[in-house]
């Protein structure tokens, strides 16, 4: 799994207070935190540490419908420990008196259990594979292309150009493959709505939103600040300017 910037480790009292439910969470979660730290796993997952009041006050929304079906019901919606989120807004949560793994969708109408294959062995690597799992059970398809896991260090910072459009102008997924050519990326993740150039060197990445059509964004970590300068005037140099100011 490539790691876009340097983990923040946990400190020494989250680590002991994560063990004493060590066996209520999805297998490797515990160690995958303990290594990593908190993040976003593949553009897409929040991995974060267990959250026992975010979903408290979702009780009393009447979000989900509640039948016999259901894992729990919706007054127990306030006993579950949120332990991810994904970027659209959709929880990942267990109860700890069911002992389930629960999906509570931020744009669907029923809670379902996420039930997962065992285990023989546990380590750093486990809980990838159960996010990986998780993402097929609920889209009913495989993600495909590169594992990546993008710490929250607290110490990112960014900026925003845009790529004014002209007549004989290159389009974003040109100026991508310039960039691929010119800084060679220890990772390339490109889809049809974007580009993500990964950079070791960064602690961060550059990214093409190919959706947008203009957008250049750059993430990094603040004491890269030179290897960021060097990106922005090459960027610059290639007709990108700042979003003007409104």
């Amino acid at each position: 799994m490539y790691l876009v910037s340097r983990p923040k480790p946990l400190s020494d009292s989250t680590n002991q207070a994560l063990a004493k439910d060590e066996a209520a969470f999805p297998p490797g979660y515990l160690r995958f935190l303990r290594s990593f730290g908190e993040g976003t796993y593949r553009g897409w997952m929040n991995v974060q540490l267990p959250d026992p009041d975010v979903l408290k006050p979702f009780a009393e929304y009447g979000l989900w419908e509640h039948d016999a079906d259901s894992p729990i019901t919706e007054r127990q919606i306030a006993e579950c420990v949120a332990i991810s989120t994904t970027v659209d807004g959709d929880f990942l949560a267990v109860h700890p008196q069911t002992d389930q793994l629960l999906w509570l969708p931020r744009h669907g109408e029923q809670v379902t259990a996420i039930p997962l294959q065992a285990r023989e062995r546990e380590d750093e690597a486990t809980y990838a594979l159960v996010l990986d799992e998780i993402y097929r059970q609920v889209y009913g398809c495989g993600r495909e292309g590169a594992v990546y896991y993008e710490p929250w260090t607290g110490s990112r910072s960014h900026f925003f150009l845009r790529l004014p459009p002209g007549q004989e102008q290159f389009s974003l997924a040109d100026l991508a493959g310039m960039c691929r050519a010119a800084f060679s990326p220890d990772l390339s993740v490109e889809t049809e709505y974007s580009c993500f150039l990964f950079y070791q060197a960064l602690g961060g990445y550059v990214r093409f939103n190919y959706a947008n059509g203009q957008e250049v964004a750059v993430m990094y970590e603040q004491d890269e600040i030179q290897a960021v300068d060097v990106i922005k005037q090459w960027l610059l140099s290639k007709g990108c300017e700042p979003y003007p100011e409104k």
